[in-house]
């Protein structure tokens, strides 16, 4: 785990390749969502989207620095959506440990969210996030402060959650570990859906005993996060695929 200092400029970098990979991976709802995260050394001020961009347009420089209120805090005078940042907001003042957090409406995270069962231990990527994961009800499109409270107290030191009916939330330390749990979550999701489509609800899922085992497995010490090996090869490909997020 690389222990350097984290700049400004290394944040942007990250989370424009995040938009740009979730673009790439489908996961986008037209301008709609967001991956936020931390400015290094500027507490209480976060890098999101500006609106009305895709995923797919979002670059370093373009990124908007607001409060946490989602209120622009940068004199750009650029246009966010506050009240798209009013989860986001919440999760990070409750969680100051954190770089990341990803809110999306994904295709299989959103199918999840209406099994009343949400993930179950059928694949190696569900066992990572077995235990992790908290859920929270349905309360509409408004996310008031009572809310606000509810869901992050939901979340507690967890890894994400399953937004009830509406989508699927994922933290971590470094944008990296945000954005490798989110696409666990996702596949796990789309390998579980799948299989119940094909054998009529029923599919066979690991016990609670070996899943709490994989899971340990899977994290070890601690030593290493996840995305700490798989971002440099995730960055490449979004040069490959969608240059221009570094500008």
């Amino acid at each position: 785990m690389s222990l350097s200092p984290r700049t400004e400029a290394d944040v942007r970098i990250d989370l424009a390749a995040a938009y740009r990979l979730a673009a790439l991976a489908g996961w986008d709802d037209t301008i709609y969502t967001h991956l936020s995260a931390t400015v290094p050394g500027e507490p209480g001020v976060y890098l999101i989207n500006e609106f009305g961009l895709g995923f797919d347009e979002v670059c370093a420089s373009n990124l908007v620095k607001v409060d946490i209120a989602g209120r622009v805090a940068d004199g750009s005078g650029r246009r966010v959506n506050p009240s798209g940042f009013a989860i986001h907001g919440a999760v990070h003042a409750a969680r100051p440990e954190l770089e990341c957090v990803i809110h999306l409406h994904a295709p299989w995270g959103v199918a999840l969210a209406m099994l009343p069962g949400g993930l179950q231990p059928t694949t190696q990527w569900a066992m990572r996030l077995h235990g992790r994961l908290g859920r929270h009800a349905y309360e509409g499109l408004a996310l008031g402060r009572e809310e606000q409270q509810r869901l992050v107290a939901n979340l507690g030191e967890l890894d994400g959650l399953i937004l009830e009916n509406h989508g699927t939330l994922t933290v971590g330390r470094t944008v990296a570990e945000a954005f490798m749990l989110m696409h666990i979550l996702e596949r796990a999701a789309q390998a579980q859906l799948r299989a119940m489509a094909a054998g009529a609800g029923r599919i066979q899922a690991a016990s609670p005993d070996l899943a709490a085992l994989t899971y340990r497995q899977w994290v070890g010490d601690g030593s290493e996060r996840d995305g700490d090996a798989e971002w440099p090869a995730l960055l490449r490909r979004v040069e490959r695929l969608s240059p221009g997020f570094r500008n």
